[in-house]
C-alpha cells in the first residue's frame, strides 16, 4: 500500500482535494477531524489535567483552550505533547486498516506535515497550492480572519515555494475544481499503475 501524504499551506484548497481522493475511493485520514474526535472523548482529560477550566461537560472548548495556549509556546508545546502522540496513533491504526483490507494507496491530510516531521510517515507527499493572491482571497474570505492573523499564520508554515519544491506531485486549486480534480485522478492513476503519466 502507498501511503500519501496531503498538504498545504492555508486557503490552498487541501479540504477540497481531500474530498477529491476521498470521491475517488482512495481512504483519507484526515488529522483536523481526529483532532476534534479527541477533544470529545479521549483526549479531553488529559488536556483538562494540563489546562484546568478548558472542557465543559467531558470536551474541550476550543475557543477556552486556544486562549490559553495562544501567544504560550510552552503551553502550546505541552499540547502538542497531548495531543500529536494520539492523532498518529489513530493514523496508524488507520493505516493498518486499510493494508488489510487490501487498499492500494491510503492518504495521510497531514496540514503540518513538513513543520512536523511528517515526511518520514509517507511514501510520497502531494502538496496543493494556489497563487498568492488566490489564497490570500480565499484566507481574508473566512469569518474572524484578519491580515494579522493570516501574516502570522503564515510565518509558522514552511513557504508555499519550499513545499513544491519538496512534493512528489502538485495539485494547483486555482485553476477550478475540475482541473483540480483531474489532477487528482491523474496521480491516483500513476499511483497504481494504470496509464503513464503524461498520457
Amino acid at each position: 500500500m502507498i501511503v500519501l501524504g496531503l498538504t498545504g499551506s492555508i486557503g490552498m484548497g487541501k479540504s477540497t482535494t481531500a474530498r477529491m481522493f476521498t470521491d475517488a475511493g482512495v481512504p483519507v485520514h484526515d488529522s483536523d477531524e481526529t483532532v476534534h474526535r479527541l477533544y470529545a472523548g479521549k483526549a479531553a482529560p488529559l488536556v483538562e489535567a494540563a489546562f484546568p477550566g478548558t472542557t465543559s461537560a467531558g470536551v474541550v472548548d476550543r475557543t477556552k483552550l486556544g486562549a490559553r495556549v495562544l501567544g504560550d509556546a510552552a503551553g502550546l508545546k505541552r499540547l502538542e505533547a497531548i495531543i500529536h502522540p494520539l492523532v498518529r496513533a489513530d493514523a496508524d491504526a488507520f493505516l493498518a486498516r486499510h493494508r488489510r483490507s487490501g487498499a492500494p494507496i491510503a492518504v495521510l491530510d497531514i496540514p503540518l506535515l513538513f513543520e512536523t516531521g511528517g515526511r518520514n510517515r509517507v511514501d510520497k507527499v502531494v502538496v496543493v497550492t494556489a497563487s498568492a493572491e488566490t489564497q490570500r482571497a480565499r484566507v481574508l474570505a473566512r469569518p474572524g480572519m484578519t491580515e494579522e492573523k493570516l501574516a502570522s499564520i503564515l510565518t509558522k508554515q514552511v513557504p508555499d515555494a519550499e513545499k513544491r519544491r519538496q512534493a512528489d506531485f502538485i495539485v494547483d486549486t486555482g485553476q477550478g475544481l475540475d482541473a483540480a480534480r483531474d489532477q487528482v485522478n491523474a496521480i491516483i492513476a500513476e499511483l497504481i499503475g494504470v496509464g503513464k503519466p503524461g498520457h
